[in-house]
């Protein structure tokens, strides 16, 4: 069995995270993967010889990622439209929590608003635990 490059396991990761969405699933148009909910792509990703690349819209953090060294406008148009490439050459330290964070932007930007409410409500439990031990 082949060892899977870090480029390979920091899309994994990401994959997984994007996946966890409710009625979020991936497609591969073009050789590229890409997540969607409700047919709208909420995030691109690929690895390849090393490298790792994201696309994801960013319509309230898009102006603040160009200026990482790591971030640009996607290209065909779609940088236009808020959406942002992250490409990490081989070897690089991605920012997980970043990139997890800009998956969760870019999903609320184009995910229905019931599917918003699901998420929220998901995640709402673990939040008032947080809050309660930080009380005491």
């Amino acid at each position: 069995m082949a060892k899977q490059s870090a480029a390979a396991r920091i899309e994994a990761l990401l994959r997984n995270h994007a996946l966890s969405y409710p009625e979020a699933y991936e497609e591969f148009p073009w050789g590229e993967r890409a997540i969607k909910v409700k047919g709208k792509v909420f995030v691109f990703m690929g690895s390849g010889k090393g490298n790792f690349s994201m696309s994801v819209k960013l319509p309230e953090s898009r102006d603040m990622s160009h200026d990482l060294p790591f971030a640009e406008p996607t290209h065909y148009g779609l940088g236009k439209h808020g959406w942002v490439t992250a490409t990490f050459k081989s070897g690089a330290k991605p920012p997980i929590d970043l990139l997890k964070a800009w998956i969760d932007e870019s999903y609320r930007a184009v995910a229905p608003k019931s599917f918003l409410k699901s998420r929220e409500e998901a995640i709402a439990p673990s939040r008032r635990a947080s809050a309660s031990r930080g009380k005491r």
